[in-house]
């Protein structure tokens, strides 16, 4: 779909929800939207260019643009419409409708990110306090990205398909989610793939290449104690093939944890993929392949961070993650069968208004393999600014 068409559709949707005839209360709506403009400024890399080789960072000024149209037709049919923009060009994030039956059953379908973990509820840069996702979750402004082939799950990560979801109150105490769906999944096109290929999800098209869907779910548990005190507890998992022969898998699974105690955000996440790889040229592999042996990689990763408001207009955040790859790798690449890295960030938030936030963070980088350079060390800056409405 021409990026151009998606604009169009999004007016369309504007336009509907703000000139369509319909008696009063019979339709709401909501327009909102968000820009974040971050400059990643990575000093320890010579001639300030982290594009360079195989870094494959995103480092200077970047821009990521959503705006979203939410329609309610009646008290149990829902629609959404929403376009970004960011390192992957314009994208139709949301195009799909809700048929709520209850609150324990509502059916989805159309495009849509599917659930899969906590990050993945405020994948929007105006939702959260730094500039970037963490590490299992990036999707562009990791360094050495291309090596790395970005995170375990880049976020978002929207696809087409359907999704029954509803939730559950046991008094005031307790909130029970789930969620479970088939959509496109992800793939790769390539002759003989080794991993999944995140860009082939985007535009120009949204086809599958293999016709065979990916399943998958999630479950969470909230707990609340009180106005001061509340605690969710979440695991994910979703499963299928990415080849267009249909014969290569991938299973990725993930759990979660967030406590609120008054102002204070701890959040936990754990994620792990397991994916098949192609072994009908073992020349592409860096390592010898067994005759009719099967290989895989596992990719693992993992946050942990605190949100900490200072006074009514400052938010100081801290972050530690990584991520670590077993298996056969490239032979073109950097990586060994055992590779990790670990980043520590500290960063903080300062509202200039209700709705407009400017933003502060400083990443060390620590990576088990060297680069062409012999560099295990990495140090990068983000400094941007992001407004919503």
């Amino acid at each position: 779909m021409h990026p151009w068409l998606l604009a169009a559709l999004l007016v369309l949707a504007s336009l509907f929800a703000y000139l369509t005839e319909r008696p009063a209360g019979a339709v709401e709506h909501n327009f909102a939207g968000s820009t974040q403009l971050d400059y990643n400024l990575v000093p320890s890399e010579p001639g300030a260019n982290a594009n360079a080789g195989t870094n494959g960072t995103f480092d200077g000024f970047t821009v990521e643009t959503a705006l979203k149209v939410a329609v309610d037709v009646s008290d149990h049919v829902s629609a959404n419409v929403k376009a970004c923009y960011g390192c992957h060009g314009l994208e139709l994030d949301m195009a799909y409708f809700d048929v709520r039956v209850f609150d324990e059953l509502n059916f989805r379908a159309g495009r849509f990110s599917p659930s899969f973990g906590a990050v993945n509820l405020r994948h929007d840069p105006a939702n959260h306090m730094l500039s970037d996702e963490p590490l299992p979750y990036d999707m562009g402004r990791m360094l050495r990205k291309s090596d790395w082939n970005n995170g375990v799950l880049p976020a978002p990560f929207p696809d087409n398909g359907v999704e029954i979801d509803g939730t559950h109150w046991f008094g005031k105490a307790a909130q029970l989610e789930y969620a479970t769906y088939a959509i496109m999944g992800f793939k790769s096109d390539a002759s003989n793939p080794v991993d999944l290929d995140f860009s082939e999800s985007h535009l120009p098209y949204y086809v599958d290449n293999n016709g065979r869907p990916t399943t998958g779910g999630r479950v969470a548990l909230t707990m609340v104690a009180g106005r001061d005190v509340d605690a969710t507890m979440g695991a994910s998992g979703m499963y299928g093939t990415y080849d267009s022969q249909n014969k290569l898998t991938y299973a990725i699974v993930g759990t979660d944890v967030s406590l609120r105690v008054r102002r204070t955000s701890i959040r936990l996440e754990y994620l792990s993929r397991r994916t098949e790889m192609s072994t009908s040229d073992p020349a592409e592999l860096k390592y010898p392949v067994s005759p009719g042996a099967g290989c895989f990689s596992t990719k693992e990763g993992a946050f942990a961070e605190i949100e900490q408001p200072v006074t009514r207009d400052l938010d100081v955040l801290v972050r530690v993650d990584g991520m670590a790859r077993f298996g056969n790798v490239l032979a073109t690449s950097t990586l060994s069968s055992r590779s990790s890295v670990v980043r520590e960030t500290s960063g903080l938030a300062y509202a200039l208004d209700r709705n407009f936030r400017l933003k502060a963070s400083m990443e060390l980088w620590e990576f088990s393999d060297p680069d062409a350079t012999g560099r295990r060390l990495e140090l990068s800056l983000h400094f941007g600014g992001v407004g919503s409405f």
